[in-house]
C-alpha cells in the first residue's frame, strides 16, 4: 500500500533533504535553492509544505517515496 505525503514545514523538508545529500540551502533571486552535485532544487517560501508540492519536489529530487519516509 502507497503511504500519503503528508505536509510538512520548511525547516524538516531542508532538514531531511541534506540526508540525501543536499547542501544549502542557498539564497537565490526569489528562491532559496538547495544543491547535490550538479543539481539544484528549488526551496518553496512557504511556511508548510503540502502533499501535492511536497510529491513534486521530491519527485525532482530524484527520491523515492519509500526513501522518503525511510529518512
Amino acid at each position: 500500500m502507497k503511504r500519503r505525503l503528508t505536509p510538512v514545514s520548511r525547516r524538516i523538508f531542508i532538514r531531511k533533504l541534506t540526508v540525501f545529500g543536499f547542501e544549502g540551502p542557498f539564497p537565490g533571486a526569489k528562491h532559496a535553492y538547495m544543491q547535490r552535485g550538479r543539481q539544484k532544487l528549488r526551496i518553496p517560501n512557504q511556511k508548510e509544505i503540502g502533499p501535492k508540492l511536497l510529491g513534486e519536489l521530491i519527485r525532482q529530487a530524484d527520491i523515492s517515496r519509500e526513501e522518503w519516509f525511510d529518512a
